[in-house]
C-alpha cells in the first residue's frame, strides 16, 4: 500500500505542476464592500449593484461549447459584515413559458429553468456551498463535494427574492456568513455562475466548462476576489428544537394502538468561521420520507442513501471512503436495526455530537459519537447473528476523520470507526453483537487540477474479538476524463475476515477487477448532441485467484437536441455460486435444499434497449426493456416511468418495474413480480408541500401509502403531518398505521 500512495502521489506532483487552474487568472470578479443596506425585494435599484463589478457574457457548454449563450446572464456580488449578496439578470431569448416543474424546494437542475452559484469559500478548488433559484423564487441550496458532486439534502437558511420581467428577471440574494464556513483568512473564494434556459435547451456559465466535463467542477472555477479580508462571523449558535406526537398500530400481531410524544433538540455551534458543531438529543426522524421500495433479485443486499438531516452536512467526510460496495462507514448502521421477523426497526438514539469542518485550507476534519439505546427484540443490520439472541445492548458509535489536501486538489486522510457495547458481560453471553468491532485505515483521493484525472486508493483492517488474518479491504481505481474519452479503471481486494460491522460491505473474499469506458462524438449542426460507445468489463475472483464472477457489455448511447436519449445494451455474466441461492426467490422453506448449490455454474447473455423523452414537455416518458438468461432460466424485464407536470403546482409520477422470471425447471417456478408506484408531489405554495406515493411490492407482498405534508411557516423552521400504512395487496387488509405530527422551530441565538 505505501507503493501504491507513493506512486499515486508522485504522478498528482506531476499533474499539479503541469497544470494549473484553468479559469483562475482570466475570470476574476472584484467584490467590493456594499456602501448602503442592500434590501432583499428583487429589485436592483441600489446603487452599489450599479458600481459591482460584473460576471457577463456567458458561454455555452450545451448543446455545443464555447458559444456566446443564447440567454445572457449577468451576476454581482457584494457584502457586508453579517451577510453575502449576490444579485443577477437572466435575458431571456423566448416567448416561450418558463419550465419550472413545481414551488418544491431544492428543485432538480436539469428540469428547471434556474440560475445557480458555487462557492468554494476555502479556496481548494474541491468543496463548497451552492444556491440557486428558479424564475418563480424557488430556492435550492446544497453541498459540492470532491471537486463537483453536488448533494441537495443540506438545508440552511439564507434567503431571496425574483422578479420576473418577461423579457427577463432579476433575483437577489441573501447568504448569511453564519450559513457558510469559509476561511477567514483568504480575500479569494472559487466561483461558478451557472444559469440553466430548460425551455431553450441551453446551458450556460461565466467560466467556460468543455463539454464531456461536469459545469459544477470548481476545476473550471473563476475566482472572486474581495477587496478585503473576511470578518469572522461573530457569535453563530443555531438551536433547533422539535416536538412531536406519534400514534400508531400493528393491525397483523393484534396489538393495541401505542401512542408516544417526544421532545428533544438539535443544535448548531459554529467554534469557527470554518468548524462546526452539531448536537442532537433526542433526534426524531418520522418526517424523513420513507425508502423507495425495489424488487431485489440479486445476492446482495440493496444500497439505500442516508436521508436524516443530522447526518448530511459535510458527510463526505465521514462516509465516501473506499469502494461503494466496501465502505469502511455507513451512518444508515446507525439507529436502523431489525426485529425478530427480519422488518427494519428504529433503534432510538438518545444523543449524538458532530464535529466537521476546516481547519485553515490544507484540513479537514470530522469526529461523530452517537449513542443508542438497547432493545430486547432487536438486531443490528450489518452483523452476524450471534446464537440467534435479540438482545441488543446500548450501543456507542465513534468515527474519527481527518484529511490533508496535497498537490492542489487531491488529498489524504485516516480514518477510524468503533462501535462498543454498553454495558457487555461476555460471561452472560446473551448479545446479539459482540463487545466492539473496529475499522482503521488510510485513503488517497487524487483530483488533477484540470479534472482529467481522478483516483483513489485505499487500505483498512477490521479489528475484534474474533481477530483473522485478512482482515483487511483495500483498493485502487483511477479514472481518465477528456471531452470524448471517459476511461475508468480499478482494482480492489477484500479479505474473508473483513468485519465493518458499521459500514457497508456487499460480499467478502474477492478480488476484483473492474473497468468502465466510453467515446463521444460532437456532431456539428445535427438533431445529435452527442453520440458514442461504451465498453464495461468486470472480474472476480476470491482469495486463491479462482474465477467467481465475469461480465462484459457494450452499449451505444445517443443524446439527442431536444433532450431525449436512447440506448442499447448487450451483456453476457457468468457465475460460480458461493452460497446457496433461489433465483426465483419463490421456494418455500420444506424446498430449500433445493436451491442452486455452492459451485454450481452459470453463463448467459441478455440486451437491453432504453428511451427517454422530451424532458421538456409537461408529460414525459422513460422506458427500459431487458432481455435474457438468469441463472437456470431466463428474466425479462420492463421498467417505465411516467411524468406529467401541472406547472407550476406539481408534478405526477406513475413508476413501473414488471419481471418476468420464465423457462425454470421445476423445482424453480415460473414467476413474475410487479412494483408499481406512483406519486404525488403537490405544491399549493412555494411553504406548503404535500408528497404522496403509493408502492405496492409484490415480491414483499405489500402495498404501502405514504403521504407527507410540509409548512414552512419560516426560513427552516417547519410543521410536518405524515400518515403511513401498510397493506396485504389481496385484500387490502391493514398490516400497520402511523400518524406523526411535528414541529420544528430554527432559534438563533
Amino acid at each position: 500500500m505505501r507503493k501504491i500512495l507513493f506512486i499515486a502521489t508522485a504522478f498528482q506532483f506531476f499533474a499539479g505542476v503541469l497544470l494549473g487552474q484553468v479559469n483562475t487568472d482570466k475570470y476574476k470578479l472584484n467584490i467590493s464592500q456594499a456602501t448602503e443596506p442592500i434590501v432583499i425585494d428583487g429589485e436592483l435599484t441600489e446603487s452599489t449593484w450599479s458600481t459591482a463589478d460584473k460576471a457577463d457574457n456567458f458561454i455555452t457548454l450545451f448543446p455545443q461549447d464555447s458559444l456566446p449563450a443564447t440567454s445572457q446572464t449577468v451576476v454581482m456580488m457584494t457584502y457586508d459584515n453579517a451577510n453575502l449578496y449576490i444579485a443577477g439578470i437572466c435575458y431571456v431569448d423566448s416567448k416561450k413559458r418558463h419550465v419550472v416543474q413545481s414551488l418544491k424546494r431544492d428543485f432538480g437542475f436539469s428540469r428547471n429553468d434556474n440560475v445557480s452559484i458555487y462557492l468554494g469559500t476555502f479556496n481548494d478548488f474541491t468543496n463548497g456551498f451552492t444556491f440557486g433559484v428558479t424564475p418563480l423564487g424557488i430556492q435550492r441550496e446544497g453541498l459540492v463535494t470532491n471537486g463537483q458532486n453536488v448533494s441537495t439534502d443540506w438545508d440552511n437558511k439564507w434567503f431571496s427574492e425574483v422578479i420576473d420581467y418577461g423579457d427577463r428577471w432579476e433575483f437577489e440574494m441573501k447568504i448569511p456568513f453564519k450559513t457558510i464556513r469559509y476561511n477567514e483568512k483568504a480575500d479569494e473564494w472559487n466561483i461558478i455562475f451557472l444559469r440553466k434556459d430548460v425551455k431553450n435547451n441551453e446551458e450556460s456559465t461565466w467560466a467556460p466548462v468543455p463539454q464531456g466535463y461536469r459545469p459544477s467542477s470548481f476545476a473550471f472555477a473563476g475566482q472572486a476576489v474581495f477587496d478585503k479580508k473576511l470578518k469572522k462571523a461573530g457569535p453563530n449558535v443555531a438551536v433547533i428544537p422539535f416536538v412531536s406526537a406519534a400514534s400508531s398500530k400493528n393491525f397483523e400481531e393484534g396489538t393495541a394502538t401505542e401512542n408516544d410524544a417526544q421532545v428533544g433538540f438539535d443544535a448548531k455551534i459554529g467554534l469557527s468561521s470554518s468548524l462546526n458543531l452539531d448536537l442532537t438529543v433526542n433526534p426524531d426522524f418520522s418526517q424523513v420520507e420513507v425508502d423507495r421500495q425495489v424488487t431485489n433479485l440479486s445476492r446482495f443486499e440493496i444500497f439505500f442513501p442516508e436521508r436524516r438531516q443530522f447526518f448530511l452536512e459535510n458527510k463526505d467526510l465521514f462516509d465516501q471512503q473506499g469502494f461503494g460496495e466496501s465502505r469502511p462507514f455507513f451512518s444508515r448502521r446507525i439507529g436502523i436495526g431489525s426485529d425478530t421477523a427480519g422488518n427494519a426497526q428504529q433503534i432510538p438514539i438518545l444523543y449524538g455530537a458532530r464535529l466537521s469542518g476546516n481547519i485553515g485550507r490544507d484540513w479537514r476534519v470530522g469526529i461523530l459519537n452517537m449513542q443508542t439505546k438497547g432493545s430486547d427484540v432487536g438486531r443490528l443490520t450489518g452483523v452476524d447473528e450471534l446464537d440467534n439472541t435479540y438482545k441488543l445492548l446500548p450501543q456507542n458509535y465513534s468515527v474519527g476523520v481527518i484529511r490533508r489536501r496535497i498537490f492542489g486538489r487531491s488529498n489524504i486522510g485516516i480514518t477510524a470507526v468503533n462501535r462498543q457495547a454498553v454495558g457487555f458481560d461476555e460471561d452472560e453471553n446473551i448479545s446479539s453483537t459482540t463487545a466492539y468491532n473496529r475499522v482503521v485505515g488510510i485513503d488517497y483521493n487524487l483530483l488533477s487540477d484540470d479534472s482529467k484525472w481522478e483516483g483513489d486508493f485505499f487500505y483498512y483492517r477490521s479489528f475484534d474479538e474474533d481477530q483473522k488474518d485478512d482482515a483487511y479491504a483495500s483498493g485502487m481505481f483511477l479514472g481518465y476524463n477528456t471531452r470524448n474519452v471517459r476511461l475508468r479503471g480499478k482494482v480492489g481486494a477484500v479479505g474473508e475476515g473483513y468485519n465493518a460491522e458499521t459500514g457497508f460491505v456487499q460480499r467478502k473474499d474477492i478480488i476484483q477487477l473492474e473497468t468502465f469506458n466510453d467515446y463521444n462524438f460532437y456532431p456539428e449542426n445535427s438533431r445529435i448532441v452527442r453520440h458514442g460507445p461504451g465498453m464495461d468489463f468486470r472480474y472476480y475472483t476470491n482469495s486463491d485467484f479462482e474465477k467467481t464472477d465475469m461480465r462484459y457489455g457494450i452499449d451505444y448511447s445517443v443524446t439527442y437536441l431536444n433532450t431525449s436519449n436512447f440506448s442499447v445494451r448487450y451483456s453476457s455474466d457468468y457465475v460460480k455460486l458461493r452460497s446457496e441461492f433461489d433465483p426465483t426467490r419463490q421456494l418455500p422453506d420444506s424446498l430449500e435444499f433445493q436451491k442452486l448449490q455452492i459451485g454450481e455454474e452459470f453463463e448467459w447473455s441478455g440486451f437491453s434497449i432504453r428511451y427517454e423523452s422530451d424532458a421538456r414537455k409537461k408529460f414525459s416518458y422513460e422506458v427500459r426493456y431487458n432481455d435474457g438468461g438468469f441463472y437456470n432460466g431466463n428474466r425479462r424485464n420492463i421498467r417505465g416511468e411516467v411524468n406529467y407536470r401541472f406547472q407550476p403546482f406539481g408534478l405526477v409520477t406513475l413508476s413501473v418495474d414488471y419481471n418476468d422470471l420464465y423457462n425454470f425447471p421445476e423445482p424453480f417456478a415460473d414467476t413474475n413480480f410487479w412494483l408499481i408506484g406512483p406519486r404525488f408531489d403537490i405544491t399549493f405554495t412555494d411553504k406548503l408541500f404535500l408528497t404522496t406515493f403509493v408502492q405496492y411490492n409484490e415480491q414483499a407482498d405489500n402495498m404501502n401509502l405514504n403521504a407527507r405534508f410540509q409548512w414552512r411557516f419560516k426560513p427552516v423552521s417547519d410543521l410536518f403531518v405524515v400518515y403511513a400504512e401498510n397493506y396485504f395487496p389481496q385484500d387490502f387488509g391493514v398490516k400497520s398505521r402511523a400518524l406523526v405530527l411535528k414541529m420544528t422551530y430554527w432559534l438563533n441565538i
